[in-house]
């Protein structure tokens, strides 16, 4: 394949992508790129629903192959809240303090062994042809009661992983690479990128 387009404005993301995908294609676009991309929406009840919209309208928009994702934060007692309202847990306006600072009040009266959740990262790949492909990555844990760790954003620090009895704030960026669910969900990606490549192009 060699043209793509990541349906985000994140810079940050961006990086990620292009140094994750090196050697798998000739040019990489975003959002940012393209004058007039379109603002999708994320009206599904799924994470797998807004991704698929949003990489979708991203393919029609460019005439390329795109890739989009939806990611939040899973809390089994909470029946999958906060889920694809994760951003905006606490109100449209609401920032990374406002969204754990409600978390943690709906929390209040659930033991913390009780607490059992998930990050999950769904990355959705959608071509011209019409080939429509998704990737799920998860991290489990669980929600602790104070935010400990400098690191991550988010609700990375009311999340305790599992296996490191440290909040995803608390890790190094090697670790969290390692098993955060946006890196599996791209790995997966990478991977049939990689068994595909040819059909693609």
């Amino acid at each position: 394949m060699k043209r793509l387009v990541v349906a985000t404005r994140n810079k940050g993301k961006i990086r990620e992508i292009t140094a994750l995908l090196s050697g798998l294609l000739e040019s990489l676009s975003s959002a940012a790129d393209l004058v007039g991309f379109p603002e999708t929406v994320e009206d599904g009840h799924t994470f797998e629903e807004n991704a698929l919209k949003k990489a979708r309208e991203a393919c029609l928009f460019s005439g390329l192959p795109a890739l989009a994702d939806d990611s939040g934060l899973v809390v089994e007692a909470l029946g999958g809240a906060p889920g694809v309202h994760s951003a905006r847990y606490a109100g449209d306006d609401a920032d990374d303090a406002g969204n754990n600072a409600k978390l943690l009040t709906v929390c209040r009266e659930i033991p913390e062994q009780s607490r059992q959740a998930a990050f999950v990262s769904v990355l959705a790949f959608v071509t011209p042809l019409g080939v429509e492909q998704l990737f799920t990555g998860r991290v489990t844990g669980r929600i602790i009661s104070e935010g400990r760790g400098e690191g991550g954003f988010g609700y990375d620090p009311l999340f305790l992983v599992d296996g490191f009895d440290r909040t995803m704030a608390e890790l190094t960026l090697a670790e969290k690479n390692s098993v955060s669910h946006r890196a599996r969900a791209f790995m997966q990606f990478k991977e049939y990128l990689m068994a595909h490549n040819g059909e693609l192009s």
